[in-house]
């Protein structure tokens, strides 16, 4: 019979705080061996979760959450959260479709308070979860579990900013690993990295733990200490937290946080003081098994595994991911042009950037988890005369936003965009999907976006994206690639021209990136029912190719596929152009409905979406049959 575990009586947070520091030790290896066991099989962000059992066993301990707010930032951290509030009998569902999700889910769990999926917002929402406390003059507690790389983002220092100013009564836990995905990069981490080397970090570890242990709770006192007595605060905690003190926050010496003892007795202190506090903990990402430890950024978010090795399980052979093809296409690229600079948001690995920064280290740059930063930069390198490939998942590519507009695509300089992840991803869900990325390149002025249909087509829309100029978009989806040859001499694609798949009079299927062998498919489907579908790769998303949206109106119906929402998106441009032109045609819209999309394996989404071949030529059938009835 196997023994019992601790984590399996654990039903609440409230059960933690009738445990000793030992049987809470115990129960972060149990949490440990539960999260390699479901993530060898269900894949997941092991290593991140793995660094940070004890901070969420030490805080959960020590609040009384939901009423007291625990905010993650990104989510990657939060599986022991999920294990000990209540969703242990769902965690072997983790990340599959129907079962639990691998961020916090407000709609899941009460104890999750936001849905945190993008780096660098959790000081932002807990300064608001701050500040509406203090207008509501209740007592709850609020405090923020970020990662070292995150606090490199500007939100980040935004929030920072703002809460010492205004003095906000929260704990901010500094997860300090000196990883993100990739390794962290920047003088911040290089400032975190100095702090725990010097002596003065360990001689103020010692010193901090004998106050611990001599004092009786400081609360207000020790915010005054480190407001009026800036001198002996330095000397108490670290000459280098000055960053912090010259915000108005606080700022602990450096932590063991696999040390539940000693995380419990500094997140008392620090929940005690009626002000911003930045409790430093530093963490191993990987923390208690060998294979994560060792190698970190492949099991920051990992397939299913073999436990005993931390070999991937097998995969069938196939076509490269359009990941590898962008970053072998960008090298060759490279090679024959010396003006080419490669950007990526600390995703050298997720975006296929590591043959090119291995190739070229000089004209490779990782700005961290700072979208905005990559966008701007770029500009600047545009404007120096170089030719600046931005490589961003296109979720994350959202918060550049502004940056692709007014520094990039106003001034009309030559910026390409290489937005990776486009369309339905899979496992990750709602915040990592690429939904939106259509609709917000289609709608700055100047902007090329092209949405290439297989491996060959990419390589010839970089090859057209450098060659042309200008702010330039190429999007593709995660996964295998079509298994068609890239030739080595790509073709510059001729500027708003589609080409023709597959002829049919009945019905024109304009099919954009991914969706066009999804189409062909269809087609036969279709004509298996002796309807003769046209398959058109419409290839541009802007400019559309005006000739094609015009033949297509001699068929009985017009139907246009994209892996993107419908609202804003290429359909909508199509039918824009037919009401520009007076043109009469039905269409019919096939994409991302306005939902956000769960998650689950991408194909089992694309079913639900209506946008696998049997669900396009459903989706024709019925719209030809309201037609006749």
């Amino acid at each position: 019979m196997d023994e019992a575990r601790i984590l399996d009586a654990v039903r609440s947070p409230a059960d933690l705080k009738v445990l000793t520091d030992e049987e809470l030790a115990i129960l972060a290896q149990e949490i440990r061996e539960e999260m390699v066991s479901v993530t060898s099989r269900t894949g997941g962000h092991l290593a991140s979760s793995l660094g940070a059992v004890e901070i969420i066993l030490a805080v959960h301990s020590l609040i009384d959450a939901p009423k007291d707010r625990f905010v993650f930032d990104v989510g990657h951290q939060a599986y022991a959260h999920k294990l000990v509030t209540g969703r242990l009998g769902e965690f072997e569902t983790l990340r599959s479709y129907g079962g639990i999700s691998g961020f916090p889910k407000p709609g899941e769990s009460p104890y999750d308070v936001h849905p945190s999926g993008h780096a660098s917002d959790s000081l932002s929402v807990a300064t608001g979860l701050a500040k509406a406390r203090v207008l509501s003059g209740t007592d709850e507690k609020v405090v923020a579990l970020i990662g070292d790389a995150a606090l490199s983002g500007g939100m980040a220092f935004e929030a920072l900013n703002y809460m010492g100013a205004e003095q906000l009564p929260l704990v901010v836990i500094l997860n300090d690993n000196e990883r993100s995905i990739s390794r962290n990069v920047g003088a911040l981490m290089k400032h975190l990295g100095y702090m725990r080397t010097t002596a003065e970090y360990r001689d103020a570890r010692d010193s901090f733990q004998e106050l611990l242990e001599t004092s009786a709770p400081l609360g207000r006192a020790m915010v005054r200490f480190g407001k009026n007595m800036k001198e002996s605060i330095k000397q108490m905690v670290i000459p280098h937290s000055m960053m912090f003190e010259q915000l108005g926050i606080v700022c602990t010496a450096p932590v063991d946080g696999h040390d539940i003892a000693a995380l419990r007795e500094t997140l008392a202190v620090c929940l005690a003081a009626d002000a911003p506090v930045l409790m430093h903990v530093v963490t191993k990402k990987g923390a208690g098994y060998e294979p994560a430890l060792r190698d970190p950024e492949r099991f920051h978010g990992v397939g299913p595994f073999d436990i005993a090795t931390g070999a991937d399980a097998p995969k069938k052979p196939g076509p490269p991911s359009y990941t590898a093809v962008f970053g072998e296409a960008l090298v060759r690229e490279a090679r024959a042009d010396d003006r080419i600079v490669a950007i990526t948001a600390a995703m050298e690995g997720g975006t296929g950037l590591k043959p090119f920064a291995a190739e070229f280290p000089e004209r490779f740059v990782d700005v961290g988890i700072a979208e905005e930063q990559a966008v701007a930069m770029a500009s600047g390198l545009a404007i120096g005369g170089k030719k600046p490939v931005v490589a961003i998942y296109s979720t994350f590519m959202q918060r550049a936003i502004d940056q692709m507009a007014i520094d990039c695509a106003l001034p009309d300089l030559d910026v390409v965009f290489a937005l990776d992840r486009a369309g339905i991803v899979g496992e990750d869900g709602p915040t990592h999907h690429g939904m939106f990325d259509l609709v917000y390149t289609r709608m700055i002025p100047n902007m090329r976006v092209v949405a290439p249909s297989d491996e060959a087509e990419l390589a010839s829309a970089l090859r057209t994206a450098l060659a042309l100029g200008g702010p330039f978009a190429i999007r593709y989806p995660r996964g295998a690639a079509e298994g068609v040859p890239v030739p080595e001499d790509p073709p510059v694609l001729p500027v708003g021209v589609s080409r023709l798949l597959r002829d049919g009079d009945d019905v024109a299927i304009l099919a954009f990136g991914c969706m066009a062998p999804r189409a062909v498919k269809a087609a036969r489907l279709l004509a298996a029912r002796g309807i003769e579908a046209r398959v058109v790769d419409m290839r541009w998303v802007k400019p559309m190719d005006e000739e094609a949206i015009r033949d297509a109106c001699d068929t009985r119906l017009i139907v246009t596929v994209e892996a993107g929402v419908i609202a804003g998106g290429a359909g909508e441009g199509v039918c824009g152009y037919l009401a520009e032109m007076g043109l009469d045609s039905p269409v019919r819209m096939l994409g991302v409905p306005d939902v956000f999309v769960p998650q689950g394996r991408a194909d089992l989404l694309v079913d639900d979406l209506g946008l696998s071949p049997e669900g396009i030529a459903d989706a024709i059938l019925e719209t030809l049959a309201e037609q006749v009835a």
